[in-house]
């Protein structure tokens, strides 16, 4: 469904994608710290993304206690709280590449072994399975040629569409931002306040309803603002 008006330039129009992960497994896993620590080392760098984002879009019956698979594993798992609590504040935006997050995982979990002789294990229907995935993207439909088109249905934008937008975009495009605010440079200076608010909202320690209400919150409060 394509939303009428008169684009303000030659921009493309702006195709509203939904997605689904596919979950694979990687074959590696860890019963202790120690096996965690050396998982982390040989996994391809899709894990350690799997682990921080995938689990925005699994279905949540509680607010998760931890912000990673990795932290909430060392704390269910191995029951080391501490170290949990280390692993939750990484936020995986502070960092310019997998490389860097992996190695400061890796730091952490090297520090808390050369802490104490003890090994901390899981029991074994415990283990920590590393896993990675495969996005899956679909067409909802939606194609907006201004910005002002896109405003009223953002609030009821899905969960895949926000994750696919917001989070996977920044493997995607040049910028390293959200496919919102790239679209939005196309229509030129006037529009940069909003680019820059979209590019300050760190995604990482919300959920996908969250970001979405966030989202909404800007490109309102922008317009209502010019209007």
């Amino acid at each position: 469904m394509e939303q009428p008006g008169s684009p303000h330039n030659d921009a493309i129009p702006f195709a509203v994608r939904d997605c689904a992960l596919i979950t694979i497994a990687t074959g590696i896993k860890a019963q202790n710290l120690r096996e965690f620590r050396d998982g982390l080392q040989r996994v391809p760098a899709g894990s350690i993304y799997h682990h921080f984002w995938g689990r925005l879009l699994r279905p949540q019956f509680d607010e998760p206690e931890y912000n990673s698979d990795f932290a909430s594993w060392t704390y269910h798992g191995l029951h080391e709280k501490r170290l949990a609590e280390q692993l939750s504040v990484i936020s995986p935006t502070d960092f310019d590449d997998l490389e860097a997050l992996r190695q400061e995982l890796i730091e952490i979990v090297e520090q808390r072994l050369e802490e104490s002789e003890l090994v901390p294990w899981a029991r074994a229907d415990q283990q920590f399975h590393f896993l990675h995935s495969q996005i899956v993207v679909f067409d909802s439909g939606l194609h907006f040629r201004t910005p002002e088109g896109l405003v009223p249905y953002l609030p009821s934008l899905s969960t895949g569409s926000i994750y696919y937008h917001f989070i996977d975009a920044r493997k995607r495009t040049a910028q390293r931002c959200d496919d919102f605010s790239a679209w939005l440079e196309g229509f030129g200076a006037a529009y940069q306040p909003l680019v820059g608010q979209l590019r300050s909202v760190d995604p990482y320690f919300s959920s996908l309803k969250e970001i979405r209400q966030i989202l909404s919150e800007v490109f309102q409060e922008y317009f209502e603002v010019r209007a």
